[in-house]
């Protein structure tokens, strides 16, 4: 068992391992016979797959079939289990909120609004998935979650002319999980969404804001909503974090992340990360906390950044619900001349019109109750995750503003 798998075990020095840590003598690991990994690798790459010019791994190796590679091809490194050794959902169910009984109020669910419609994916269901395939509002979406990077990111899966099946590859790159698109069998980073080797290289999925916040949060404003059911036909130990303790590691798997590690922030370090265009720009978890709300621009634009505490870590405790609060966040387009808004309680409240707004940034109480802000893609990571794919952005920390 091993991370991005159905189970993992842990060392005694806390690492995440794969698999027993004695081994006896009759069962010796695969790396002390070089020669079997390489037969292993050969009899893989020449297996028949579903579709011509197939890049999954170690087909990525192959550099006269696949010469342009937009990340260094020899990181891409098995995370343990084969393609789709964790299953992706393809025909998920739905619950409706009010009637959930099997959600603890500080559980963490990402939330997708789109189009009128409030779904929620509990992660307690998306750490042992990773990628649902899904329709929301008759718009095809994927909704995909990251364990080893703590990245919830949710993409429209129409890519020019076709609509597009994910499902993992059973690879990393940089500790982030390789998704293929089950129409040509292309790899693509979770992280950002791009094809990075195959016959859809360079392609990227267009980003949709998602959020993770409280069940409590979700249920209070949406009880009509619909809610990601647990899957029946691949069940898992819903509930339980497969990776226990893992936010309090200091650095990276080893094997699954390489290279220098950027310093200015702790690997493990939460942030908020925000892409716009050619700007990016995180700020940390912890200053944001302290101050509730915060604004500064990237770009053209100006964004409010929004902190509410009451959601548990799901990679914290053994018991998804019983993690340490790190609290939940939003970002919104922001203007001059608009409206200020300050933490209160278990809300937001603007200093115009003084009406209450919920961290999806909705209105719900007061002169404007429903509307909304106009929500912006984030992503809620560690950051050592954001330092590798951003590695030029801007860290801005409200606490030295």
């Amino acid at each position: 068992m091993t991370a991005c798998s159905t189970g993992s075990a842990t060392t005694s020095n806390g690492d995440l391992g794969t698999g027993p840590t004695t081994t006896s003598t009759s069962e010796r690991p695969a790396d002390d016979y070089p020669d079997a990994i390489t037969r292993h690798l050969d009899r893989l790459a020449s297996a028949p797959r579903p579709v011509d010019r197939s890049a999954m791994p170690p087909r990525h190796l192959d550099a006269d079939a696949f010469p342009q590679a937009l990340v260094d091809r020899s990181l891409i490194v098995s995370g343990g289990p084969p393609p789709d050794g964790i299953p992706p959902i393809d025909e998920p169910v739905y619950e409706i909120a009010s009637s959930i009984d099997w959600l603890q109020p500080d559980e963490p669910v990402l939330v997708l609004l789109l189009d009128g419609q409030a779904r929620a994916y509990p992660i307690q269901i998306m750490i042992w998935h990773e990628i649902v395939n899904d329709v929301v509002a008759d718009r095809p979406v994927t909704v995909t979650y990251c364990p080893l990077c703590n990245s919830g990111v949710a993409f429209d899966r129409i890519a020019g002319d076709d609509v597009l099946d994910f499902g993992t590859s059973g690879g990393l790159y940089q500790a982030n999980l390789v998704m293929y698109d089950r129409q040509t069998e292309s790899l693509w980073t979770q992280f950002d969404g791009r094809a990075v080797i195959g016959t859809r290289v360079g392609e990227q999925l267009a980003t949709l804001p998602v959020s993770t916040v409280s069940w409590k949060d979700f249920l209070r404003d949406h009880p009509d909503g619909t809610v990601l059911a647990r899957d029946e036909t691949n069940p898992r130990p819903y509930g339980r974090n497969p990776y226990n303790a893992y936010d309090q590691r200091d650095k990276p798997v080893a094997g699954f992340h390489t290279g220098e590690h950027d310093g200015t922030l702790a690997s493990f370090e939460r942030v908020v990360g925000v892409e716009i265009g050619d700007d990016a720009v995180a700020v940390p978890t912890r200053s944001l906390a302290d101050v509730g709300v915060a604004s500064t621009d990237v770009g053209d634009h100006t964004l409010m950044f929004w902190h509410l505490p009451g959601t548990a870590s799901a990679l914290n405790d053994r018991d998804i619900a019983s993690g340490d609060d790190i609290g939940s966040t939003g970002v919104f387009l922001s203007a001059d001349g608009e409206a200020v808004f300050t933490r209160v309680d278990d809300s937001f409240v603007d200093d115009l019109t003084g009406s209450t707004w919920n961290i999806l940034g909705e209105a719900v109480a007061g002169p404007l109750r429903g509307d909304r802000l106009d929500p912006v893609a984030h992503v809620d990571t560690f950051w050592f995750a954001w330092a590798t794919f951003q590695v030029d952005a801007e860290l801005f920390d409200p606490a030295l503003d």
